[in-house]
């Protein structure tokens, strides 16, 4: 078997590595590691039942073309909740399931996940979250995710006409009016959601509209996650979309796709949906970004890994076992190793790992670590740092300027809502303030 430090040195790494035989995996020595970490887990890999055509992971499949059976199995299942449970040094663990689409397992594979987990406990709480697109919900499903508290997230990127821009099934058909049955098979069960909406090219054009539907659709909890790609010019992968550009390195001419959100729309976006959450919604409708930037503030630790000043706590583990650096680095060159052959807690506590995480802080260029809204970005992903500075250095985020608009845009904002958290207020007060008519200072970005 391979050494789990093999893909961190000079010689070629396969693609497709067999894991270990069924039957010695749960007899595996369990470790915990020194400090929490989170795992996105791929039970199906990167297979779906649309065919979203921005989506970066469904291309994964080429990366195993050896496989043909893409379902973690039993063994390999109880393995993986063995050790995570065992691993995290903490009381609660958090599971979370995303693929492509873990529904396509079917209900009965998450219920032998539970019985797995409640079998594994050692008295520790167990939580749950799926990420769904949730074309394939139905009263059973629902049910179950109700029964056993799963916190579910739902992939909708708007209205209808916005959303079936990209997200479409495998006969390129649209697919709001599936994703609106299983909103409410939801609700009518009374499963916990919430929303994930991706924003590309074509909805960050129409923020208010996106944002005004979600809230009318009942999601009290929005993420929406920038949508970032290259395409791929090298030849070393088989692959359409360009790998992230290591550390300081010069990223090359791979071209950001057309459905690529763009920095400035992307930063007017986050604004224009502020300058009304701001005015009517604060306590009652909670955006992800929103919510992180207030914490950043407030002078609480960075609770979203984009926005840390270092990361590698958040990995990504595929169906077979193996153990990526992050969910947006399953590549080759991130690839730990496969826990049926080396302890999860080990794999996330690599030298690799560490400086992986590092490395996002150490990359920072000058212009980044002089930016007046440095405490509120650290950067953003890694991923996304691809283009140079003013300066002519390598490693700024394409979104950048979008960001350092939205950070100086409600600093004033953000200020006071802090303020008020000193003082054991609600950020909720900031709603009277301003119907009573106060304006915010010029905005200067420094807390």
């Amino acid at each position: 078997m391979p050494s789990a430090i093999a893909p961190h040195v000079t010689t070629p790494l396969p693609i497709f590595d067999p894991i270990s035989p069924a039957g010695s995996l749960v007899e595996q020595p369990l470790l915990t590691a020194t400090r929490p970490f989170h795992v996105m887990t791929k039970p199906i890999g990167p297979i779906c039942n649309l065919d979203c055509r921005y989506c970066f992971y469904l291309e994964k499949e080429k990366l195993y073309h050896h496989e043909r059976k893409w379902k973690m199995s039993d063994d390999v299942l109880e393995s993986y909740v063995r050790q995570y449970i065992a691993a995290q040094p903490v009381r609660e663990v958090s599971f979370a399931f995303q693929g492509g689409e873990p529904t396509l397992l079917g209900v009965d594979y998450f219920r032998k996940v539970v019985e797995l987990q409640r079998k594994h406990a050692n008295g520790k709480r167990i939580t749950n979250a799926l990420q769904t697109n949730g074309t394939l919900l139905d009263d059973e499903w629902c049910e179950f995710l109700a029964k056993e508290k799963f916190l579910v997230g739902l992939s909708v990127d708007g209205p209808d006409k916005l959303h079936d821009v990209y997200r479409v099934d495998k006969q390129q058909k649209p697919t709001f009016d599936l994703v609106w049955r299983g909103l409410k098979l939801l609700k009518k069960h009374g499963v916990e959601f919430n929303t994930l909406t991706v924003v590309n090219r074509a909805n960050s054009k129409e923020p208010l509209k996106v944002y005004k539907f979600l809230r009318e659709f009942g999601s009290g909890f929005m993420q929406f996650i920038p949508l970032v790609e290259r395409t791929y010019t090298g030849t070393e992968l088989p692959l359409d979309l360009a790998p992230p550009v290591d550390p300081g390195e010069e990223a090359d001419r791979s071209p950001v796709t057309d459905w690529s959100v763009e920095s400035r729309p992307f930063g007017k976006f986050l604004t224009t949906i502020f300058d009304d959450w701001v005015r009517r919604d604060v306590g009652k409708i909670f955006v992800q970004t929103f919510d992180v930037a207030l914490g950043n503030w407030a002078g609480a630790p960075p609770s979203l890994c984009v926005f840390a000043p270092t990361c590698g706590h958040a990995l990504a583990v595929e169906h077979n076992g193996d153990v990526y650096s992050c969910d947006h680095y399953v590549y080759p060159k991130y690839k730990l190793g496969n826990f049926t052959e080396t302890p999860l807690a080990t794999l996330v506590e690599l030298p690799f790992q560490k400086k992986f995480g590092q490395d996002k802080l150490d990359a920072l260029p000058r212009y980044c670590r002089e930016c007046e809204v440095r405490f509120a970005c650290h950067g953003e992903c890694p991923k996304h740092r691809f283009i140079r500075t003013p300066d002519g250095d390598p490693g700024l985020n394409y979104l950048c300027a979008g960001y350092k608009q939205f950070f100086t845009h409600v600093d004033p904002y953000m200020k006071a809502m802090a303020e008020f958290l000193r003082r054991k207020q609600a950020p909720a007060t900031i709603m009277t303030l301003l119907r009573e008519g106060w304006k915010p200072d010029v905005p200067t970005a420094r807390r």
